[in-house]
């Protein structure tokens, strides 16, 4: 019997952004729990929460001070317990983001091991003395710019951070640590969370050696500097298995089918191993190379068939196309395609994530200098990798700050939500919100899209085409998406079942930026 999350959709909730409930500007627990019913009416089945924890906001909410507790700017833990309790009244399932790799500085953690040398929790952190010339230990790259390696003045030595220098990396070889870090767990798992996101799980172990990162060939002016080096030494060490293969133990002791999701942004011959031997590790090691992948039918129908390919036997595939951190899909792709690739994630075989805010086609909102927040963009200017234009507040009617706050949002909205708001689109056939609803239907009422395997994936010019067969009845739907700008032939023999344009299309034809998915006679 398949576990709930095969056939499941997952909702990104990005708090900050989602929905305020007293005046600040800043969403919050309430807020979520008060939109439900527009998860409920979208179809979706789980939501994953980003960070809501304590913390000085630095990296807003991933630079964690206390892993146990809820921020005031995000409410009480009360507020959770109502927020899961009513989820669940709903029939949606709850899932946290977990940040086993690091704490802000502020962590009483760090605040105690950086006392001094001898500190009892000094080798919870990764502290090194000085190179010979008193430089960083190596040549490790902060992923937000900048050295990865920080001095203490008070005790000499450095501390290495992944990401900011406000977010020191845990020792997960510690003993203690892991034990502390698997209790965080337990202690969300007892308060009822279906499931995690492990955040940036391929960095957790780092090279005991402390080896330099060899040079990158192919990095270019205009890349993130981050990238100048290859992450050989920091990112995805063999420790990396048993730390997730602890983390399933912890979930797996729990009833209920907990799901455990792993963010590592990886190519797809060393993602596979998340999933662990004999099925230890990750449920579902998010797949993100539909978001990076070209957007040519023969790109995509190549990664389809070599993730397909490589997943280990009983494994099961999964989908992301946007998130909090990328630009969002309307702008990368255009509005008619990302009609099209609202049918593309929901129709592959395997989990689909769908990121806030892309239900109603939302574009990146421009930040001027003066309001951008986002520390990678502040660190590394002029490049364009600020995450802001991707985590504006969400737009539900027209009116005052589109109904997300009565305060001033924390980011501007974008000036279409007048037309791209929740409250216009639910009710408009042709909406983008409706076609979501739409796939989501379907794909409930299809065995043959939520379970069923995938076949005949392949690329005809600006078409990609697939089929999902009905793993009972051997029912066959077929998929075709047209990429391109101009009506192609299909040929097809049966019956439409849903168009991308609102209507139900043509089996002989697509039109120009036009999804079907049909049903197609017996062999």
């Amino acid at each position: 019997m398949a576990a709930w999350w095969q056939s499941a959709v997952i909702y990104q909730v990005y708090p900050r952004s989602f929905q305020d409930s007293d005046g600040d500007g800043v969403g919050d627990l309430r807020g979520i729990a008060a939109r439900l019913d527009h998860l409920v009416a979208l179809g979706v089945d789980a939501v994953w929460v980003s960070p809501f924890y304590p913390s000085p906001m630095a990296d807003f909410g991933y630079d964690v001070a206390d892993h146990c507790g809820v921020d005031p700017v995000f409410g009480t833990l009360d507020d959770f317990d109502r927020l899961v309790a009513a989820a669940h009244d709903h029939g949606l399932r709850v899932i946290l983001d977990y940040v086993p790799n690091h704490t802000a500085d502020t962590h009483p953690w760090f605040v105690e091991s950086r006392t001094a040398r001898g500190s009892p929790r000094r080798d919870w952190y990764i502290w090194r003395d000085p190179a010979p010339d008193g430089g960083p230990p190596n040549n490790w790259l902060g992923e937000f710019g900048g050295s990865a390696w920080t001095l203490d003045q008070a005790t000499g030595q450095y501390f290495y951070h992944a990401y900011l220098p406000q977010q020191p990396d845990l020792d997960w070889r510690n003993p203690a640590v892991q034990a502390a870090m698997l209790e965080v767990l337990r202690v969300w798992l007892d308060r009822g969370v279906d499931g995690f996101r492990v955040d940036a799980i391929h960095h957790l172990f780092e090279d005991e050696a402390l080896r330099d990162n060899p040079p990158n060939p192919d990095w270019r002016p205009g890349m993130s500097p981050a990238r100048r080096l290859i992450r050989a030494h920091t990112a995805d060490q063999p420790e990396v298995q048993a730390a997730v293969a602890a983390m399933r133990r912890v979930t797996d002791g729990y009833p209920g089918d907990r799901l455990l999701i792993g963010e590592a942004w990886l190519p797809i011959s060393r993602l596979m191993a998340y999933y662990g031997e004999a099925g230890a590790g990750f449920h579902l090691p998010f797949n993100v190379h539909l978001i990076t992948t070209p957007w040519q039918a023969g790109a995509i129908a190549d990664l389809i068939r070599r993730y397909e390919a490589a997943l280990p036997e009983g494994a099961w595939p999964n989908w992301v196309l946007g998130n909090h951190d990328r630009s969002r899909i309307a702008t990368r792709l255009g509005p008619d395609q990302a009609r099209v690739a609202a049918m593309l994630l929901l129709t592959l075989r395997g989990t689909p994530t769908l990121y806030q805010g892309e239900e109603l086609g939302l574009t990146d909102v421009p930040i001027p200098p003066d309001l951008v927040r986002d520390p990678w963009e502040r660190r590394v200017p002029g490049l364009g990798l600020g995450r802001d234009p991707a985590r504006t507040p969400m737009p539900w009617e027209d009116g005052l700050h589109a109904g997300f706050t009565t305060g001033t949002p924390w980011l501007p909205l974008g000036a279409d939500h007048p037309a791209l708001n929740a409250a216009a689109q639910r009710h408009d056939p042709r909406s983008m919100f409706s076609l979501h609803r739409d796939l989501l239907m379907l794909r409930r009422r299809e065995p043959a899209l939520s379970l069923g395997p995938i076949a005949a994936v392949a690329a005809e010019g600006d078409v990609l085409r697939y089929e999902r067969h009905d793993p009972r009845d051997g029912r066959r739907l077929l998929v075709a998406l047209n990429l391109g700008a101009g009506e192609q032939a299909l040929g097809a023999q049966g019956t439409p079942l849903l168009s991308t344009h609102g209507d139900l299309g043509s089996p002989a034809r697509l039109r120009p930026g036009e999804g079907l998915v049909i049903e197609l006679g017996q062999p």
